[in-house]
């Protein structure tokens, strides 16, 4: 279905955020809200560690959709609202190669009408073989979608970076088609995005957030959903924790994005992200987008015993430094009520990086045989 401007809905907030700045007028319905929360049987999955006084519960907002899926929905159904009231025609955004931002962006795109650019980060020999670029994963949606990608350089930073280059991109598509752009910051990460996990705290509170955990756990990639997580747990008077593990960069880059997010808001003389928000370094392994074979192995033993599927770039590092810190560093949780937030990313895991590993798996455990062999197999045994 094709959105318009006609589908933009009068945004309320709730009423301890209700004197924030840059409150937005309106949102768009591409959420699945009120995505469900259960009891995750990590402790039993992992017997050996020392987690089982642990109670650990999940929050899927990996199923805020489908190709929609994941936390970045939320973010867009204020940023791509802000898009349509400005009458813009075309979306510009940034993110690593197999970024689900950038994926959910041109699907909700193209869905209202509207054109994508995508500055994607990759290595130098990426971008010198756009063959090795493949079509797997969410570079197949974006692809889908007729999303125009332009390869970058892998360490390029937003600000002093991608955001020159994407002004140029825009400056360059109204002169000559008359486009009106919009540019979305890496992951969506702004004081309007914002306003997804602020909706999304929300949502937990009418959950029982409050009543039945201690600490909430998230990954941390871009930041938005940290701080609108983490502030939203402060406006409200909230003494439960908040947690985020970096899967890129380090806590002091968070620190930094959150408060910079706070002084916009005008809160930075009322707190600190360092007050608000426990960020833990020490997870990122070979750096953002890259996983390690004992990482994808922990991904592979987390879905075989509990059938929720982890994400290479962020949940499963995240999940992964968890349970290290449940089991080796207990006291920085302040109760035994630890809620996870699954933040999406499923398309990620199908850029072929399992494969080795699970054909391996496959032969060695014997999971895949043609049904004649097995019949005769279990045919003899009776015999």
């Amino acid at each position: 279905m094709a959105y318009n401007s006609q589908n933009l809905i009068r945004y309320t907030p709730p009423s301890w955020a209700s004197t924030l700045c840059y409150i937005p007028q309106y949102y768009l319905k591409l959420a699945q809200r009120l995505t469900p929360i259960y009891q995750w049987d990590l402790p039993a999955a992992f017997p050996n560690r020392s987690i089982s006084n642990f109670q650990i519960y999940i929050k899927r907002d990996d199923m805020t959709g489908s190709v929609l899926s994941g936390n970045k929905v939320r973010k867009l159904e204020f940023l791509l609202a802000d898009a349509l009231q400005k009458k813009c025609t075309s979306i510009l955004t940034a993110g690593g190669i197999q970024s689900n931002h950038c994926r959910t962006t041109a699907v909700a795109a193209r869905q209202l009408g509207l054109s994508s650019y995508l500055f994607l980060r990759c290595d130098e020999e990426m971008r010198s073989n756009l063959q090795l670029v493949g079509c797997t994963g969410n570079v197949f949606l974006n692809s889908m979608v007729a999303s125009k990608v332009f390869l970058i350089e892998r360490k390029a930073q937003f600000f002093p970076d991608i955001l020159p280059k994407m002004q140029q991109l825009s400056t360059y598509l109204k002169s000559t088609t008359g486009d009106e752009c919009y540019l979305i910051p890496i992951g969506g990460s702004n004081v309007i995005g914002l306003f997804g996990y602020i909706e999304c705290f929300r949502e937990l509170v009418e959950q029982g957030l409050y009543e039945n955990f201690d600490d909430i756990v998230v990954t941390c990639g871009s930041g938005g959903s940290t701080c609108g997580l983490a502030l939203s747990n402060y406006l409200t008077g909230s003494k439960v924790k908040m947690h985020a593990l970096c899967i890129c960069s380090d806590a002091n880059y968070f620190y930094q994005h959150i408060d910079e997010t706070l002084q916009q808001l005008k809160l930075s003389d009322q707190v600190k992200a360092r007050d608000i928000v426990d960020i833990i370094d020490g997870y990122a392994g070979l750096g953002y987008g890259l996983s390690t074979e004992d990482e994808m192995k922990f991904a592979y033993d987390v879905s075989k015993s509990t059938g929720i599927i982890l994400d290479p770039v962020y949940n499963t590092k995240a999940v992964k430094g968890m349970l290290h810190e449940l089991e080796h560093n207990p006291e920085r949780f302040q109760g035994r009520r630890i809620l996870y937030i699954h933040t999406g990313g499923i398309f990620g895991a199908y850029d072929g990086r399992f494969n080795n590993m699970l054909e391996q798996e496959r032969s060695s455990n014997v999971e895949i045989m043609n049904w004649t062999d097995y019949q005769t197999s279990i045919g003899d045994n009776k015999k």
